[in-house]
């Protein structure tokens, strides 16, 4: 999509700290950090939100996900993962993108 802020990160045509890229996800750090690591993962293809995406792309994203939460040292600790899906969720990029949040304690419920 030509006018989508993810859509050009994930071709290199936006800036961003890439934390990890594949064939598939790219992940880079939020800019509104919200915890120590606190990182977006989403899909190179564009997809709206969650409520659009087939389950081999939900889990592609899922497991980069966990992937970045492993290597930045948070697997024992805890991490989160959190999708917002429409404006009332609070999506404020129509692009799917997973939050990965880890280095604090993260409160419930989330609101």
């Amino acid at each position: 999509m030509a006018d989508c802020i993810f859509c050009k990160i994930a071709a290199h045509e936006a800036p961003a700290t890439i934390v990890h890229e594949d064939e598939d996800v790219v992940a880079f750090e939020d800019l509104g950090h919200r915890a120590p690591l606190h990182v977006l993962v989403i899909p190179r293809r564009h997809v709206a939100s969650l409520a659009e995406a087939d389950a081999a792309t939900a889990g592609t994203v899922a497991a980069a996900a966990a992937r970045v939460a492993r290597e930045a040292g948070y697997a024992e600790r805890g991490y989160r993962v959190v999708t917002n899906v429409g404006p009332d969720a609070g999506q404020s990029v129509p692009h799917l993108h997973f939050h990965v949040l880890a280095g604090r304690p993260l409160g419930w419920p989330p609101g």
